[in-house]
């Protein structure tokens, strides 16, 4: 079963390196035609031919770059509000909004696993999973502190304000890696589930509330109608932050795999969202400006994920 991993792996890396080859040698070819008589009507059709290829060798590149043990796998994202009550929490549930859209459009399946409303607008904290090939690979890009700079909307005097949210990502982790989990460690509380699904989500106690209690680390699911599918998906949670904590152990690099935990504050954050004074997104760890905000909130983000994945390399 390993080896037929092992082959598997192998195969996906090299097959769209031999096609792109062999693209370019039909490429290097049809140069000839250009210089026939006429050839120029071949032009355009040619050059969409180079652009299609270069797509290719980018996204192989990428792959390449993505070959970390779990940048296959799926990805558990949790964003905290920072300091600054409505102010936060109402940035969170943007961010929260800008990975959903990103992840609708690239074809992956997001579900909210465990939210926890705002009193006034936003959320104090939500965890959801990002389920397709590499999506952990491309997320991990995104962890860290995320400030924006806006006029307020809950300021009555149209103040502009600075918020702060921290994205975590974590891969999830397969059923074959053996991570140790003992039943005697784990307090299970049950409650109702808060939030949008109608009033029934909240007639019984079907959420499920799980701490490791050697570790501390708690999890929450709320997303499922029955109970024993919401300890389901809470073990796979917790699963995941052990297996980090595994890879801490391992070694001792615990930020590359769920992102910095700074404190959620001016000096820390990995890109500044800026629409007051000026519209402008900036990542401060490889310089990328963007001037269009609007798209880059509703989920055109790949751009920012491929310049930090390259510049690791």
């Amino acid at each position: 079963m390993e080896l037929q991993k092992v082959k598997s792996n192998i195969q996906e890396a090299i097959l769209p390196i031999e096609t792109s080859l062999n693209k370019i040698n039909y490429l290097e070819d049809s140069l000839n035609i250009l210089n026939e008589e006429e050839g120029e009507l071949f032009l355009n059709e040619f050059k969409q031919e180079v652009d299609e290829l270069k797509k290719k060798l980018d996204n192989v590149e990428l792959k390449l770059i993505l070959s970390g043990e779990a940048d296959k796998n799926n990805a558990i994202v949790t964003i905290h509000p920072g300091a600054g009550g409505v102010e936060s929490q109402d940035w969170a549930q943007m961010l929260m909004r800008m990975y959903l859209k990103w992840a609708d459009k690239r074809g992956f399946k997001a579900e909210i696993i465990d939210i926890q409303p705002g009193e006034e607008a936003g959320i104090k904290d939500v965890t959801f999973t990002v389920s397709g090939d590499y999506a952990f690979g491309y997320l991990k890009a995104e962890a860290g502190v995320h400030r924006l700079v806006r006029i307020s909307p809950f300021d009555a005097n149209k103040r502009r304000h600075t918020s702060f949210s921290a994205v975590l990502v974590y891969p999830e982790i397969q059923d074959d890696l053996k991570i140790d989990i003992k039943e005697d460690d784990l307090k299970v509380d049950t409650f109702r589930a808060s939030g949008a699904g109608g009033q029934h989500i909240n007639k019984v106690s079907s959420a499920v509330r799980i701490t490791h209690m050697p570790s501390g680390i708690v999890v929450s699911c709320q997303s499922e109608r029955s109970q024993l599918r919401n300890k389901i998906t809470a073990l796979k949670i917790l699963k995941s932050k052990l297996y980090n904590i595994h890879l801490k152990e391992k070694e001792k690099k615990l930020e590359n795999i769920i992102g910095d935990k700074k404190d959620i504050s001016w000096g820390n954050q990995i890109r500044s969202y800026v629409l007051q004074p000026y519209r402008l997104v900036k990542d401060h760890r490889t310089g990328l400006e963007i001037g269009n905000v609007d798209a880059v909130l509703d989920g055109d983000i790949d751009v920012f994920i491929t310049a930090f994945l390259r510049l690791q390399t």
